[in-house]
């Protein structure tokens, strides 16, 4: 797909909602695009987090391994972001997470998101509101 594709799904994110189109080009240029065969695990629970996802196409299952096995949580579709919360901090995968399907996703480091938010004082403070919501 195109940049500009890209900027239009990065867009319609919440989270960068209120990013210029400079803002959401510099991001989507330094995305990464990806996708995932039928049952391959984009991420395991407890796993160290250092980027987002958006899911672009496709379905994904967020799950808990549990001793009697996987227990589906939900599952999410085009649109949906998934690890918003790395992209900010350090932290661990809350849940695993499983390509039902063939599925389409981008991935966003935190370095790159890190460094709009230092170049781009405005895009910081929308995000502090987008997060005080």
């Amino acid at each position: 797909m195109a940049l500009d594709d890209d900027i239009r799904i990065l867009g319609s994110v919440g989270l960068f909602e209120s990013f210029t189109p400079e803002q959401l080009r510099l991001l989507a240029f330094g995305a990464e695009r990806l996708v995932l065969r039928a049952g391959r695990e984009l991420f395991r629970e407890g796993q160290s987090a250092d980027c987002g996802y958006i899911v672009v196409s496709g379905n994904i299952t967020l799950f808990h391994d549990a001793d009697e096995g996987r227990i589906a949580i939900r599952p999410v579709g085009p649109g949906a972001m998934l690890g918003e919360m790395a992209l900010i901090a350090q932290t661990t995968r809350l849940t695993g997470a499983l390509a039902e399907e063939e599925t389409e996703v981008i991935r966003i480091s935190r370095a790159i998101f890190r460094r709009i938010l230092e170049e781009y004082p405005e895009a910081a403070a929308s995000l502090h509101a987008h997060i005080s919501k």
